[in-house]
């Protein structure tokens, strides 16, 4: 009996240390590295123009079109998932110079030289932009343009910056299936039009966080087909990238996930999919007076985005000017004509 007992004591001990050793191997694959921090000693230069935020963090951003002293419209542009500062979808050299239009775009926290905020939420993005119009003297109001994943600056601002905004414009927004205005079968019917890795790599950012960084960098199921290079856009999309090949240069993967991945793209998966301070279909109308205006443009080809969720918020918020087009995919500022439309309704109020 005691060898008995012994040897019981001797299995409880073992199944322990191996309980234990799991924890130690779930935590190690499931914990991302620390960030490469820029301007660190061994980490990534700082090569543009930063701001200092409240907080201590900085901002790097870039500048387009006329200066901001001559400047007859001021725009803070809002990047898509897996981009940066250098993102020129919505520049247009020609009617910029023309109509008097400074643009200013920065990376989102995390991305390519701005510092990562651990904290980051809509609201805290919506803030930042308010703090890098302020430190760039853009005035007391300015316009505001988010695109695909950029739309949490721009519902962001809508909802706790409404009194700085002159005028808001998202393109292909991404949108968080788990809004709750949405219908639950409007929303479930939309999610699975995803292919099924991202439908995963979506619900994991949703209902597992802490998952993200191991779920997108394992190799026994498929991720992100965003992540992987494979994204599921349309065939008008392909064509364009085709049409637009050699046509300049393409956003540096290396210099947007430079500081790490989860500071930039797993991050952005968590804000984005993740659990909101607020639904955006019940913001009010920040121009009752119709002193500004706000802008919702959608492709019907979108293959990220469904077309069927846009349209109902454009129905929810009837305030929105609401455009969408036809044969048209997620890379909408790109095709012929589009960026020059979206600009003109929004600064001018052609639509």
């Amino acid at each position: 009996m005691k060898v008995q007992k012994g040897f019981d004591n001797m299995l409880k001990r073992i199944a322990v240390v191996l309980l234990i050793g799991i924890i130690a191997f779930a935590y190690q694959i499931t914990t991302p590295p620390p960030p490469n921090l820029c301007g660190s000693p061994g980490g990534p230069p700082v090569t543009g123009p930063r701001v200092t935020l409240r907080d201590g963090r900085h901002l790097a951003y870039n500048e387009y079109g006329v200066s901001r002293e001559t400047a007859n419209y001021k725009i803070v542009f809002v990047h898509g998932f897996s981009s940066c500062r250098f993102d020129e979808s919505l520049f247009h050299q020609e009617l910029f110079e023309k109509l008097k239009i400074y643009m200013v775009t920065f990376d989102r926290p995390g991305y390519g030289e701005s510092d990562p905020d651990p904290k980051r939420t809509i609201k805290s993005l919506a803030l930042d932009m308010e703090e890098l119009a302020d430190k760039l003297e853009l005035g007391h109001k300015f316009y505001v343009i988010g695109y695909s994943m950029g739309q949490q600056g721009a519902w962001g601002s809508l909802k706790y910056i409404p009194h700085r905004l002159a005028g808001v414009a998202l393109i292909a927004p991404v949108v968080n299936y788990w809004w709750s205005s949405f219908p639950t079968n409007l929303s479930l019917e939309a999610y699975k039009l995803q292919p099924r890795q991202d439908q995963f790599a979506v619900g994991v950012s949703h209902y597992a966080p802490w998952l993200v960084y191991w779920w997108n960098t394992q190799r026994w199921f498929p991720g992100s087909s965003v992540i992987a290079g494979k994204p599921n856009f349309s065939a008008s999309d392909w064509d364009l990238i085709s049409k637009l090949r050699g046509d300049g240069s393409p956003t540096p993967k290396d210099y947007v996930r430079q500081q790490g991945l989860e500071e930039s793209i797993f991050m952005d998966m968590k804000v984005g999919f993740g659990k909101w301070e607020f639904d955006p279909m019940e913001i009010e109308n920040p121009f009752p007076e119709k002193e500004g205006s706000v802008h919702l443009w959608h492709g019907d080809e979108d293959g990220l985005v469904p077309v069927s969720l846009q349209r109902y918020i454009a129905k929810k918020l009837p305030w929105i000017h609401y455009h969408e087009l036809p044969g048209v995919g997620h890379l909408l500022p790109n095709y012929d004509g589009k960026k020059e439309a979206i600009l003109k309704s929004l600064l001018l109020g052609e639509y």
